[in-house]
């Protein structure tokens, strides 16, 4: 459980940020500026909060009440910048030590060599930074981090300098990470790609406050938000499974509570559950069910709010609510819509 609750002043900004969320994954989204990193470094220990309190799993790490403010070093958290920041004279298996030989013997919980493995990093070991790539570089950033053994892992903008290649490459890790360690993360995006894809919980901040904190399909799917998440990026957030693979045409069905989507193919075996990010731009609506048309899916459903003066719509297909511009009872998604897909076990 993290449980936050402060104020602080840094220049003419002002940060007052509010929340408790427990979550494999917690995103911390919104545009440059919002105060994320502001946030993260307050968790870091790096900037001190003039009130309130942050606590990690009944533990505080800074509480102006009762006074307490852990130095960075004593509250055993793993933190993964925009840049990798590795040690340019040290090996990657010297820059992936360099934590794990400082924790305390009774806390080295996560092995080295279960790292190395976790973050394909076997073939790495004996080169330094300037001879890796982007995405291999900060795979050796975040190895550093988490045998540094920490209790929360803060992971701000890690993609922000990548290619799309190699952001796709570091994501995939990430998951990994998610589901073996079970280490709990705070991952910090202004991309809505990135935190649907990954967060569980997110919070959404805007000029410095705590706007909306909930599950991701609820947060970026609420209409009166849609300034702030985005406005070409509005849209709905779908929990799905891998029904079937159509290997001659190259497409998979997923089920949800709504219904059934025909999507390009997917890797993920049968039973998988993965996550649909559909954008609302990439909707197309009718009042009568679409005929001769080479869209792939086609959902009937009804309004079920509205935003006055927006043009924007909430619509529900059974028990699955959707975003979308207008006031129409059929929704047709084109085949190329875009989406983004996470893989959790079936169970």
């Amino acid at each position: 459980m993290i449980d936050v609750d402060i104020e602080q002043r840094l220049g003419s900004f002002e940060l007052s940020v509010s929340f408790r969320a427990e979550a494999p994954i917690l995103g911390l989204f919104g545009r440059s500026g919002s105060g994320k990193t502001s946030l993260v470094n307050a968790f870091a220990g790096v900037s001190r909060p003039q009130r309130g309190h942050i606590v990690v799993n009944g533990e505080a790490l800074f509480d102006s009440d009762g006074g307490v403010d852990l130095p960075p070093e004593r509250r055993r958290l793993g933190y993964v910048f925009q840049d990798d920041l590795l040690f340019p004279h040290l090996s990657v298996e010297a820059n992936i030590l360099y934590g794990f030989h400082r924790a305390p013997q009774a806390a080295r919980a996560i092995e080295p060599g279960h790292i190395v493995e976790l973050l394909g990093l076997e073939r790495l070991l004996r080169r330094f930074p300037a001879a890796l790539s982007g995405g291999e570089r900060q795979r050796v950033a975040i190895g550093r981090a988490l045998l540094a053994q920490p209790r929360l892992l803060l992971m701000d903008e890690p993609l922000a300098s990548l290619d799309v290649l190699r952001q796709n490459e570091v994501l995939r890790y990430i998951e990994q990470l998610r589901d073996d360690l079970h280490i709990p993360i705070v991952y910090v995006s202004h991309s809505v790609g990135e935190i649907t894809r990954l967060a569980d919980i997110v919070v959404l901040l805007a000029d410095g406050k705590s706007l909306a904190v909930g599950d991701v399909d609820d947060v970026m799917g609420r209409l009166e938000l849609r300034p702030h998440t985005g406005r070409y990026e509005a849209g709905a957030v779908i929990e799905a499974t891998v029904a079937s693979h159509d290997l001659t045409d190259g497409l998979a069905t997923l089920k949800f509570q709504g219904g059934e989507l025909v999507v390009p193919s997917v890797e993920a075996l049968i039973g998988e559950r993965v996550r649909v990010r559909i954008r609302a731009r990439d909707v197309a609506l009718a009042t009568e069910p679409p005929r001769r048309v080479s869209v792939l899916n086609i959902l009937k459903g009804s309004v079920a709010a509205s935003l006055p003066n927006q043009g924007c719509c909430s619509w529900t297909s059974r028990s699955r609510r959707s975003t979308y511009c207008d006031r129409t009872r059929y929704c047709a998604i084109s085949s190329s819509f875009a989406m983004t897909f996470t893989f959790r076990s079936s169970t």
